[in-house]
């Protein structure tokens, strides 16, 4: 009976033992996140505009 008592000591100190440390946690930076400008989807319609421009010379010219 005496061991037993002696074993649960032990075993609930040294699971409280080490329950923590003295380091500092590690933090990690929080992600930005940048919303993209109106501009850039504006220049994509001039692309669509070019090639129509083209497809109609090519038709004028015919």
């Amino acid at each position: 009976m005496k061991k037993l008592v002696l074993a649960a000591a032990f075993s609930a100190a040294a699971s409280t033992g080490f329950a923590g440390n003295l380091e500092e946690p590690v933090v990690e930076a929080p992600v930005i996140v940048e919303e993209t400008n109106a501009s850039s989807s504006a220049a994509a319609v001039w692309v669509p505009l070019l090639l129509l421009a083209v497809v109609a010379a090519v038709v004028v010219a015919d």
